[in-house]
């Protein structure tokens, strides 16, 4: 981090483009406890429309909790000292849950309870990028944050349930595994499935109730 990012931006009264100079000084590092209110106002934005249980931004306590039990799977991007995106993981042992979990069995409702030291699997419970840092590749930053991170645990593999947020639009001609088809032969765009497909992952099953109050999914998810 540290380098200055060009934007580009359209001079009004020439019709000329000009490049604008924005400095960001961008550090990857472990999420500490002061981290918090950055990560509530991230999340409170990106899920501000979504329903259920989960929806909305995350709670203090689920927060500390998640650092308490694993902070090395809690990955931040800060920019000036300011968290403007994260992955949040743990550790389990997949056979206790197999490939029919939904997300709050799984991460014992996004506090991590779950988290087994002596497990063979990194789930990845979430990624999320503050708004205004979109298009900087920060998702990919941190997946191959990640990657690094399962590779140093000697972990058997890195596993997560990613919403299909773009399946709502197409639902009413389409199965979720026929959407999902549609994403991976680049015919249709989905905005986590298609991320997490350029980063390597290979969809193992559609999942049914994964996250309750998911509107967009219509509470579906690839795993």
């Amino acid at each position: 981090g540290g380098s200055p990012i060009t934007a580009v931006r359209a001079d009004a009264a020439q019709g000329a483009k000009r490049p604008v100079r924005t400095r960001h000084r961008l550090r990857l590092r472990n999420l500490r406890p002061d981290d918090y209110e950055a990560m509530r106002d991230i999340t409170g934005r990106v899920y501000a429309s979504m329903g259920g249980q989960f929806g909305g931004a995350m709670s203090k306590e689920k927060f500390q909790s998640m650092l308490s039990r694993f902070p090395d799977g809690q990955i931040g991007i800060e920019d000036r000292g300011r968290i403007v995106a994260a992955a949040l993981s743990l550790i389990v042992d997949y056979d206790r849950y197999g490939d029919s979990h939904s997300y709050g069995e799984i991460t014992g409702d996004a506090y991590f309870t779950t988290h087994d030291p002596d497990g063979d699997v990194l789930y990845g419970a979430e990624v999320v990028v503050d708004p205004d840092y979109r298009s900087m590749r920060l998702g990919r930053r941190l997946y191959d944050a990640r990657k690094e991170l399962c590779k140093r645990l000697n972990l058997r593999a890195i596993i997560a349930g990613g919403r299909i947020p773009g399946y709502r639009d197409h639902a009413d001609r389409m199965t979720p595994q026929q959407y999902v088809e549609a994403v991976r032969s680049k015919k249709l765009h989905d905005p986590v499935l298609s991320f997490q497909l350029a980063n390597d992952f290979q969809v193992r099953r559609v999942i049914r109730g994964y996250l309750p109050g998911d509107a967009a999914s219509l509470d579906f998810a690839t795993l």
